[in-house]
C-alpha cells in the first residue's frame, strides 16, 4: 500500500471509520475531515503487513495549524477501500521528529 492508495480511497469516498477512530478523533479535538485531509500531504512511517483482515500502516499527517496527527489506516487492495482504524495526536515524549519511536529506557 502507498499513501496514494489511501488518498485515492478517501477521494473516492471509499473509506470506513471505526467507532474507535471516531471516538479518538473527538477526544483529541480532531475533525474527521481534517484527519482525512492530513493524509493528502502525509507519509507512511510504519507498515504492518501482517495485520488482518487487511494490511495497515501508520501515517504521519498534519492538522490545520501544523500540529502532527498519527492515523492507523488499513487498505483492501481488492476493493480499494481504506479503513481509518485509529487516530491520535502523538506524544512528544514517545516520538522523535514525529516519525520514529523513542527507544525505551
Amino acid at each position: 500500500m502507498t499513501i496514494g492508495d489511501i488518498v485515492g480511497a478517501i477521494s473516492s469516498g471509499c473509506v470506513r471509520v471505526t467507532d474507535h477512530a471516531d471516538e479518538e478523533a473527538t477526544a483529541d479535538g480532531l475533525k474527521l475531515q481534517d484527519v482525512f485531509s492530513s493524509a493528502a500531504h502525509g507519509e507512511i512511517i510504519e507498515e504492518y503487513p501482517a495485520d488482518v483482515p487487511y494490511p495497515s500502516c501508520l501515517v504521519l499527517g498534519w492538522a490545520p495549524g501544523g500540529s502532527p496527527v498519527h492515523s492507523v489506516r488499513a487498505y483492501n487492495r481488492d476493493s480499494r477501500w481504506a479503513v481509518l482504524v485509529t487516530v491520535y495526536r502523538p506524544d512528544p515524549a514517545r516520538w522523535v521528529d514525529w516519525r520514529r519511536r523513542r527507544k525505551s529506557e
